[in-house]
């Protein structure tokens, strides 16, 4: 692996972050085409079913391709079923000499494949170069083809006194200006945001993001959602997914579906359950912003919770009775505490804003 090698990586991930949240189900990819030590094409998948971003990068390239150096940040796809053609054909059309590929395509059905067809092509390949970067830049994609699972990351706000909320209640505002418009902008990487029914009941809360919005999730096991609340009057702009046990009001669900929201009829307690169901709706990122109840629960199932998030403002409210941001029964131990890894620590405004990975 040269440092050029990485140079030219480098570019194709900050390409592929520019597709957002707008190619799900399918993942974040760059492509830089390099001859004589110079970027000749580039490209990225911009949205699902749309053009991948080697093609981009091969046509801007144009007859410059023939015996270049193609650097991408997932394994080109293969022949499969799917909206695009393969990408492993267009290379070898191309005149491609090298490949440079960050790392394999976790899909089970096409893992490694991409890569076995450009070595017949006679296209020589390297791997793994800025591999950490390209997994961590696709974690809810490989998460999604390893595990079934979607990737989670779970936030809140709270006072330097571990509150949500005072004891009547009253939450508006925990955080600062600055960081309810930096929640905002970090809403528009998520698929989905997901809140239980007690936080929809008590906020009404809209949920967008400052330039997208995302697919709304309500965890509500009785169908309690009021058919005047913000995310059923504005279901036909912003999707909207309520996650209900069975035997709810069937009266209830078809006025809900008649305003447009989208029922999810499942064993609602089984988190696992209802995160596979969708991660098969093709949410395959989402951000949980739900109560202390709702954290608890996601937290406690192991596997589920991929990173956190959270804003810390300089006040204090107290009250024995106010919310917490995790309830529940809570561990027994100190040893059994959940750890936090690759910890960042930043300001925004007053608050302090921690985040970090959940060891799995």
């Amino acid at each position: 692996m040269s440092s050029r090698d990485e140079r030219f990586m480098q570019r194709a991930l900050e390409l592929a972050a520019r597709g957002g949240n707008r190619t799900a189900p399918n993942p974040l990819v760059g492509a830089v085409v390099v001859r004589g030590g110079r970027i000749v094409g580039e490209g990225w998948h911009r949205v699902y079913g749309g053009p991948h971003a080697e093609v981009h990068a091969i046509r801007a390239a144009g007859a410059r391709a023939k015996g270049a150096v193609i650097y991408v940040s997932l394994e080109p796809c293969s022949p499969h079923p799917k909206k695009t053609p393969p990408c492993t054909d267009l290379l070898a059309r191309a005149g491609i000499a090298r490949a440079v590929v960050a790392i394999k395509d976790p899909n089970p059905l096409v893992h490694g494949r991409g890569l076995m067809l450009l070595r017949r092509a006679g296209i020589k390949v390297t791997t793994g170069v800025c591999a950490r970067e390209a997994a961590e830049l696709n974690a809810p994609f490989i998460k999604v083809h390893t595990r079934g699972l979607p990737y989670v990351a779970v936030k809140w706000a709270m006072t330097l006194d571990g509150k949500i909320a005072t004891r009547t209640g009253d939450s508006r505002w925990v955080s600062s200006e600055r960081s309810r418009a930096w929640l905002h902008r970090w809403r528009d990487t998520f698929h989905a945001i997901l809140v239980g029914s007690g936080t929809l009941l008590r906020d009404d809360p809209r949920l967008r993001g400052t330039t997208s919005r995302p697919t709304r999730i309500i965890l509500d096991t009785t169908a309690k959602t009021p058919i005047d609340a913000v995310v059923v009057r504005t279901a036909r702009e912003q999707p909207t997914i309520l996650a209900v046990a069975p035997g709810a009001s069937e009266a209830r669900l078809r006025r809900l579906r008649n305003a447009g929201v989208q029922i999810l009829e499942l064993d609602v307690r089984d988190l696992r359950l209802v995160f596979e169901a969708l991660a098969g709706e093709g949410l395959h990122k989402i951000l949980v912003e739900g109560g202390g109840e709702v954290h608890a629960s996601v937290l406690q199932e192991a596997g589920l919770v991929d990173e956190a998030c959270v804003f810390i403002a300089p006040k204090i409210i107290g009250g024995r009775t106010a919310k917490t941001p995790v309830e529940g029964d809570g561990l027994a131990a100190m040893a059994d505490a959940l750890r936090l890894e690759a910890v960042s620590i930043d300001r925004s405004g007053d608050d302090v804003v921690i985040r970090g990975r959940l060891g799995q």
